[in-house]
């Protein structure tokens, strides 16, 4: 499922993404952070343990070196972010890897006996971007994320700091 794949992104979940930007920007120089809101519209399909289901989510994307730093704070009640939340409190959530195909790569991953917590598509200015997070926590102790990059990415909320 991971062979010959490249961690691409690590993700944290926070209670408030404001102050969690401005801490990772003043204390440890990491950033300037791109800001978004998913939910509908922006998200065109999402589920949640297997059905349909709206969720939304702040999140901050900044780069260090080759890999991609995300904060996510939820805005809604059902969604594996505050699941992490309610057990473990903020911290690292998942590591994400990049495919060529989300749809690919979660039929592999089912086929080694995971399933998918989440996932979401649409989130580029095409309309095309997915994600899925899956079920592997019992053996890695964090949730791995499969990534089809978008295209083009639609223009961030604001950017901290600002410009």
């Amino acid at each position: 499922m991971l062979a010959n794949r490249t961690i691409n992104q690590v993700a944290l979940v926070v209670e408030d993404l404001d102050e969690a930007v401005r801490r990772y920007w003043e204390r440890f120089g990491i950033g300037p952070w791109r800001i978004y809101t998913y939910q509908a519209p922006l998200l065109k399909q999402m589920t949640y343990r297997g059905r349909p289901h709206d969720y939304r989510m702040r999140l901050a994307l900044a780069q260090m070196g080759d890999v991609m730093i995300e904060l996510i704070q939820p805005l809604s009640d059902e969604n594996v972010y505050v699941e992490h939340l309610r057990r473990k409190g903020p911290g690292l959530h998942h590591i994400g890897v990049v495919v060529p195909s989300v749809d690919d790569a979660v039929g592999d991953a089912e086929r080694s006996g995971f399933r998918v917590l989440q996932s979401g598509r649409g989130h580029g200015l095409h309309g095309d971007g997915a994600f899925a997070y899956m079920d592997t926590e019992d053996v890695l102790g964090m949730i791995v994320e499969f990534i089809e990059f978008p295209k083009e990415r639609v223009a961030p909320e604001a950017v901290y700091p600002p410009r």
